[in-house]
């Protein structure tokens, strides 16, 4: 699958398997380290009823997935079906999702679910921001926030869209600070001057990925940020432009009593299906 493409184009590689219940995790963990995709969505659909979701990649699972969500749904929508409202269950909460055919592919969104953020202090942070190749003066520290929708991540605003264009990680150093730091990685983002879409890039390398082409979840994580400081929480995000796969992210977040809860959505464009014995 390629999730979150945009205007046809790019998006997220993404393998989607139908799951077999006597496969053992190293088995999954296997299977993700030799697709060429950076993250593998395994869909167990025995019970007939709500799908379970898993996400692997070569270093091992992860909670969630957020692009992994979109290309899992697009998979699962029936051949003659134009719309599915449903759930599934993803790292022991039970996900809503809308599932769209349109003209130009397969529209999905999903609720997210409370989004817990806090400040990042500068002493702890300095050595990712020094990592990531940025200086001080590169990055809006009061937007410095720390975001997790299950797994943290270190939301990174950056003052100018040719600055994250020009990046160069020492991912080594990155991955080494992220688990100490217990980061699944960094998202580092310009938001527009105007009204258009934002631009971003992942950085997670201590989870086997040096660089994501879409982080979907990380969006989601991005509008919460956004509503919390009292701003327009509906963005698009554009993403994979440095890899060559130009993809982007919708997302909209909403204040509960729970707490803040983002929606994210994005569209599917091409699906290949392989069956092997």
């Amino acid at each position: 699958m390629n999730a979150c493409a945009r205007d046809r184009r790019g998006g997220s590689p993404t393998t989607v398997v139908f799951d077999d219940a006597t496969r053992t995790d190293d088995e999954r963990r296997a299977i993700a380290s030799t697709v060429d995709t950076s993250h593998t969505a395994f869909v167990d659909t025995s019970d007939g009823v709500l799908p379970v979701v898993r996400f692997f990649t070569s270093e091992g699972e992860l909670q969630n997935c957020g692009h992994g969500t979109i290309a899992a749904q697009a998979v699962l929508l029936p051949p003659d079906a134009t719309q599915h409202h449903g759930h599934q269950r993803t790292g022991g909460r039970t996900v809503a999702v809308t599932v769209t055919r349109r003209r130009n592919g397969i529209e999905v969104w999903f609720e997210q679910g409370v989004i817990a953020l806090r400040d990042r202090a500068e002493p702890a942070s300095a050595a990712i921001i020094s990592a990531l190749g940025l200086t001080r003066g590169d990055i809006a520290a009061d937007d410095l926030r720390v975001a997790s929708p299950g797994t943290p991540r270190l939301l990174v605003p950056v003052r100018e869209p040719r600055t994250l264009s020009a990046l160069r990680p020492d991912f080594a150093r990155l991955a080494a600070e992220c688990r100490r730091l217990g980061y699944l990685g960094c998202f580092a983002y310009a938001l527009s001057p105007t009204a258009g879409p934002a631009t971003a890039r992942m950085f997670a390398p201590a989870i086997g990925v040096d660089e994501d082409i879409v982080n979907a979840n990380s969006v989601g994580c991005l509008a919460a940020h956004l509503l919390d400081t009292s701003r327009n929480s509906d963005i698009e995000v554009h993403q994979g432009d440095a890899l060559g796969r130009p993809s982007s992210v919708f997302a909209t977040a909403t204040q509960t009593r729970d707490g803040i809860v983002s929606r994210i959505g994005g569209l599917v464009h091409h699906l290949t299906i392989s069956r092997t014995a």
